[in-house]
């Protein structure tokens, strides 16, 4: 283990509803790091107090891990749960996960060498393993018509993950909610959007374009996991609806401005256009109109000045 690994305090941060199954296998699976958590910090808005008792017999033979577990149904997003979480936290390094990964064993340790190795780092982040290529045509359309701002550098990076294993940290602009780590120093004074709900599409690429300007962001190909995207609490909406949300949230909060920004976002409308008229033409229904009229609507209202609650 390296010296940084042995000296840094991390506090996991996971949100979670009504995934019990789901969170004792991922905290399984963080009791298992060659470089444990010092803390763990877990949000829940679920029903009952399954994952409570679930997770409390596990950490039983862990005395070394620190639990905050607090549960409160009346939090209706991933968002403010992570904004709850990060009043508790007290690690060097917080460390936000899904309730619904799988950790190799080295993962949090190899997190830490990169922070090790490059004092400018102020977030890293690990590879989803289990990622695959979409549908060709939605990869082509992708490619054509999310261009500047709008591109996720992200997804061509997972889908390379067997071919990373032994890569060097990859500097990107944002990071997947699902695992994402920063230095408490420089997230200590912020928060997630309160305003966003439910599951918080682009909680986590707005975020990190308010860290401070010049912000080193890596992801660490030797720090994997697996992202079992639960279907617990996830729709079978239109794939435009997530999009569009995350679109215009991310645009009319933090893009609305410059000329090359509303060229990029005026293209992606185009291709909404396009995909529209696909889809309802290949379904013979209006669920893709529907679809991206919701998530425009979303993404709007959630882009107005933030609420004070936490």
């Amino acid at each position: 283990m390296t010296d940084i690994a042995q000296t840094s305090r991390v506090s996991v941060i996971i949100p979670t509803k009504n995934r019990a199954t789901d969170l004792a296998i991922a905290v399984q699976s963080l009791l298992g790091q060659t470089a444990p958590p010092a803390q763990l910090v877990i949000v829940d808005q679920s029903v009952d107090e399954v994952g409570f008792l679930r997770i409390k017999a596990l950490l039983a033979n862990m005395p070394g891990v620190e639990l905050e577990y607090i549960r409160d149904t009346s939090i209706k997003g991933a968002a403010t749960a992570r904004n709850c979480a990060m009043e508790r936290a007290t690690g060097d390094v917080w460390l936000f996960l899904d309730d619904d990964v799988v950790l190799e064993p080295e993962f949090i340790e190899r997190l830490l060498e990169v922070y090790g190795n490059d004092p400018k780092a102020e977030g890293v982040s690990g590879i989803i393993t289990n990622y695959r290529p979409g549908p060709l045509p939605l990869r082509m359309w992708t490619a054509v018509f999310a261009r500047g701002p709008f591109r996720d550098e992200r997804q061509p990076i997972y889908w390379a993950a067997d071919k990373l294993k032994r890569a060097e940290p990859i500097r990107v602009r944002q990071f997947t909610g699902a695992l994402m780590s920063f230095r408490a120093s420089t997230i200590r004074e912020m928060r997630f959007d309160s305003n966003l709900t439910g599951a918080s599409y682009a909680e986590d690429t707005d975020f990190c374009w308010r860290l401070p300007a010049g912000a080193v962001l890596l992801i660490a190909p030797r720090a994997r996991l697996i992202h079992n995207r639960s279907p617990q609490g996830r729709t079978g909406d239109h794939w435009l609806r997530a999009h569009t949300q995350a679109a215009y949230f991310l645009y009319e909060k933090n893009r609305k401005h410059g000329l090359k920004n509303r060229i990029c976002f005026a293209w992606l409308n185009f291709g909404y256009a396009i995909a529209l008229a696909a889809a309802c033409t290949k379904r013979r229904s209006l669920e893709a109109w529907r679809a991206l009229r919701a998530g425009r609507s979303a993404g709007r209202a959630f882009a107005k000045p933030e609420s004070s609650s936490v």
